[in-house]
């Protein structure tokens, strides 16, 4: 089977492709590190497999896919890789996409290549399945995008987008937006995450659920730690969990 790898880290695509030197039964016959070059490598080789980071910059995976469709052409089987996206990772799970989290376990790949063999061998129903999915990471099962804040006697209705983060203050989720302050309804951050869902909204540290876009700065800290400067007036620091550090290293690539 003839396989196109695509991430746009270097590193993980060496990582990736040492990986398979273990699978006699894969060919990677290409390497692209964006969208743009993706969609060259794949409409000429016609691979048998596609690897495809779903978080590059520009055209990302699905970005790619999509434009396939529009093309009309022959779609590989495509294997999705995330950094823990659990958004993401239900959709594919809904849609019987193929799919690898970062950093790949071997163990997993291999059942993705045992997968991908199986799948050749029978009629080829590709295309449909990634149009559900596109379809589904668009519609009315994508998370909230918004959440009721009390402040004072005022219930506003805030973006989830302008929500700079979430805490625990005195047994209640304080919730600091652009332009407000204030409490949810939600008993815990956990209750919180859940509705706002993984795909904008990261647990940082037990006591406090960031707003990804809104990091503005990480800083170092003691003993190989981060805090997190955050956008906004005023500038608030967050401390990052060394649970968390791994997941801190791979959003941004440190």
């Amino acid at each position: 089977m003839t396989a196109v790898l695509v991430d746009d880290e270097q590193l993980a695509l060496e990582e990736l492709s040492f990986l398979l030197d273990s699978f006699p039964e894969i060919e990677v016959v290409g390497q692209a590190v964006d969208g743009p070059s993706a969609l060259e490598r794949i409409e000429a080789i016609e691979p048998d497999i596609v690897f495809l980071d779903v978080q590059m910059p520009g055209l990302n995976g699905l970005g790619v896919v999509r434009e396939l469709l529009a093309r009309g052409a022959r779609l590989p089987h495509i294997v999705f890789a995330t950094a823990f996206d659990q958004y993401a990772v239900e959709a594919f799970e809904v849609n019987a996409a193929d799919y690898l989290l970062k950093p790949v376990d071997k163990g997993r790949l291999g059942q993705s290549i045992k997968r991908a063999r199986e799948l050749l061998r029978s009629p080829r129903h590709e295309s449909e399945r990634m149009a559900h999915l596109l379809a589904r990471m668009q519609d009315g099962t994508a998370p909230p995008t918004k959440v009721l804040v009390r402040s004072g006697t005022r219930m506003v209705l805030v973006d989830a987008a302008d929500v700079i983060f979430a805490t625990v203050k005195s047994g209640a989720v304080r919730i600091i937006a652009t332009d407000l302050d204030g409490f949810s309804n939600y008993k815990t951050l956990d209750d919180l995450q859940s509705t706002l869902g993984d795909r904008l909204f990261w647990r940082a540290h037990r006591s406090y659920l960031v707003n990804i876009d809104r990091i503005e700065e990480v800083i170092p800290w003691f003993k190989s730690s981060y805090h997190l400067r955050m956008k906004g007036k005023p500038q608030v620091e967050i401390p990052v969990s060394r649970a968390q550090t791994k997941r801190l290293r791979e959003l941004f690539r440190l």
